[in-house]
């Protein structure tokens, strides 16, 4: 599988770096304290793993191990399941949302596995 984790990285971060931005300047006033740090949190998470991304686009130039792409597709995964239901509950305030989020953090826990039995 051939899937360009740089670019995926750097759109991550990018998109990571618009909606911390969008939260700082815009939405501070039209949200709750509260549904601010979930945005935020959403945000942080976003951004750790868009790290991971480029950790994922390294590892593999250094190993051939599948577990590494899988780390990413899990990574990837967790960033819309994570932080998108972070970004969509803290904006609409739909609280069943909440129920999505822990399946994203399953899958980043799911991708830092992977690259821990990965072969080095």
């Amino acid at each position: 599988m051939n899937i360009p984790f740089i670019k995926l990285g750097a759109l991550v971060m990018f998109l990571g770096v618009l909606l911390g931005s969008f939260g700082a300047h815009y939405l501070r006033s039209k949200l709750s304290a509260y549904h601010l740090e979930v945005f935020k949190t959403g945000v942080l998470y976003q951004m750790l793993h868009g790290l991971g991304l480029f950790v994922v686009a390294w590892l593999l130039t250094q190993t051939g191990d599948p577990k590494i792409v899988y780390a990413g597709i899990f990574f990837l995964a967790g960033i819309l399941l994570f932080s998108g239901s972070l970004y969509i509950l803290s904006v609409t305030q739909i609280k069943w949302l909440g129920a999505i989020t822990p399946l994203g953090g399953l899958s980043f826990l799911l991708g830092w596995l992977l690259i821990l039995l990965s072969k080095p």
